[in-house]
């Protein structure tokens, strides 16, 4: 079971190309190109060929925020989670949504402010 290990972590940048461009010369990481249904493109960043992180412009988010880092935290029943999340004092920021092949995700932010998503990934390999 994958439950509390971080599963993804995704950059959302206001210059994707600029932000590709370091990416690959600090960590060597190369792209592939993902079409968003929304619009716009989804950039994995790979090792090889394992992919290792997501890379997305700020503008097509549909609220504003500022560039980030987003880190992805895999649970075992996304329902618990947010459950748990909400006892404890967090805020949910957006309910439990699905993505098509990648699992059902929850935005949360803890007591004290910080926010990150949760994922109940579509398969949980074994650990």
């Amino acid at each position: 079971m994958s439950h509390g290990l971080v599963w993804w972590s995704e950059c959302v940048s206001k210059d994707v190309d600029k932000a590709r461009a370091h990416y690959e010369a600090v960590a060597g990481w190369t792209f592939d190109e993902m079409p968003m249904a929304q619009g716009g493109t989804y950039y994995i960043a790979k090792v090889g060929d394992k992919p290792v992180a997501g890379l997305m412009s700020v503008t097509q988010l549909d609220h504003e925020v500022p560039p980030h880092w987003m880190t992805y935290i895999a649970v075992a029943d996304i329902n618990e989670a947010v459950k748990a999340a909400k006892d404890t004092g967090g805020t949910i920021l957006r309910e439990p949504f699905n993505v098509p092949g990648v699992g059902t995700i929850a935005m949360v932010s803890e007591p004290g402010g910080a926010v990150a998503g949760f994922i109940e990934p579509a398969e949980m390999p074994p650990s």
